[in-house]
């Protein structure tokens, strides 16, 4: 069988199967029975020109809906941000876009220091004294963020707020399963997790309180009160945090956090189909040899130069398995650089703006649904650019009806949450227009 695509000519061809001792390409299948064998070409389309290919796939790509048309509010965990084009330019860039993970630091400075950097940015965000070089996504960095605190503690119990992102809590519990670990759920009110719930369940036996905030809902958790109670109980206190939410809201480490982790796909990651992502990760010093993954540090060479090493890396393909913190053998190094550009091209301020923006525009677009009286609210505590709302047809429908005016709606909240059905959980970041807002505003109101 000639195949157009391979260089081989049918000398060189030949010259292979002499080589190995057969004289034809059939005869390397002479060991499968004739019955198993394929008698008939398969069943694909004609081969296309390379141009008529072309083509083909620009007709199947069109059918597909981009949040370059559709005025998206969906978030639940993927969010809609602006991303300034320098943060592509620079990933893109050969000496960035190829690397992993850099086994030879004394040749990667660059890459080292960029990594650096994004870890000095994620600290000053979350309030606390270390960064690792990230993780896989936000679900992984919150599980593993318990496992640490189990080791640290000592302790086989965690206690996590039901408000937490479901995906995460599913995560956390393939974790727990594999390593005897308990895990209870608080429950939330009002759309946040009441103190006393946690207090009810945070024991001895506690090794950490996990809260998120925003939490799912979008509501604001009352970090400072769940700090208090994790550590009379003796345990840890890990925060779930939106990096955009930071930019207006006191950093986790100045409430009395442990460890901070959380999705950064919002700094400079497109939605993507869910991935790839990428989870960060910091902690008080007092727990940096506990940290999973691998830490950049900065220090000097034998002649005064400043340098980047890798400072800790102890997982398993470094160190003996007992005496790994976690199994997690890849960074995401090209997202990390992502978010650090991202970071570093708003700024303080521009990070700022950002979050008041999407503050101002999701408090804007509850407050037409509710007045309005298109849907009725169904939370009362203090959100950040998240909301949940009670529809009045399914919320399916609704979704349906919005698609067909190029909106894309939010979560059916009873997906993951049987007492919520009939909510939806929508979010509105920078980039929604208040005509966009207005739009959604005017079409749920029609379908209702």
């Amino acid at each position: 069988m000639t195949r157009s695509y391979l260089p081989h000519t049918a000398v060189d061809r030949q010259a292979m199967l002499a080589a190995i001792g057969v004289a034809a390409t059939e005869d390397l299948f002479a060991d499968i029975p004739a019955g198993l064998r394929l008698d008939r070409p398969l069943a694909l389309p004609a081969a296309l020109a390379e141009q008529e290919l072309a083509r083909h796939l620009r007709d199947l790509a069109g059918q597909n809906a981009s949040l370059g048309e559709y005025a998206c509010f969906l978030g639940a965990g993927a969010y809609d941000h602006y991303i300034p084009s320098v943060v592509d330019h620079v990933i893109g860039r050969s000496e960035f876009y190829t690397a992993y993970t850099q086994y030879q630091p004394e040749i990667s400075q660059g890459y080292l220091q960029a990594l650096w950097e994004y870890q000095s940015m994620i600290c000053a965000l979350t309030g606390l004294d270390v960064a690792n070089a990230s993780l896989y996504d936000g679900g992984t960095a919150l599980a593993e963020a318990a496992m640490m605190a189990c080791a640290a503690t000592g302790r086989q119990e965690v206690v996590v707020a039901r408000a937490v992102h479901p995906h995460y809590r599913i995560i956390l519990g393939t974790y727990a399963a594999d390593r005897g670990l308990t895990v209870k759920e608080a429950p939330f009110a009002d759309g946040a997790t009441g103190v006393a719930g946690l207090a009810e369940l945070a024991g001895p036996a506690t090794a950490a309180v996990i809260v998120q905030t925003p939490n799912f809902f979008g509501c604001l958790e009352d970090v400072a009160a769940a700090a208090e109670l994790a550590h009379k109980a003796g345990a840890l206190l890990v925060v779930a945090a939106d990096p955009v939410a930071l930019g207006v809201l006191e950093a986790p480490g100045a409430l009395g956090a442990d460890i901070v982790v959380g999705e950064g796909q919002p700094l400079g990651l497109p939605v993507s189909f869910g991935g790839p992502y990428l989870g960060f990760f910091a902690a008080t010093e007092k727990l940096m040899r506990k940290m999973p993954g691998r830490i950049v540090g900065q220090t000097t060479d034998f002649e005064g130069t400043r340098g980047f090493v890798l400072t800790l890396q102890a997982r398993e393909q470094h160190i003996r398995r007992e005496k790994a913190t976690s199994n997690i053998c890849s960074n995401e190094a090209l997202c990390s650089l992502a978010a650090a550009v991202y970071l570093t091209a708003v700024g303080r301020e521009g990070l700022r703006e950002v979050a008041e923006l999407c503050l101002k525009k999701a408090h804007y677009a509850h407050a037409e649904l509710v007045n309005r009286k298109v849907c009725q609210p169904v939370f009362g505590a203090p959100f950040f650019q998240e909301f949940a709302v009670r529809c009045a047809k399914p919320v399916a429908a609704v979704n349906a009806a919005l698609r067909r005016e190029k909106i894309i709606g939010g979560l059916d909240l009873g997906r993951y949450y049987p007492e919520l059905a009939g909510c939806m959980l929508l979010c509105v970041t920078e980039k929604r227009t208040k005509a966009e807002i207005d739009r959604l505003v005017r079409t749920m109101e029609a379908v209702s």
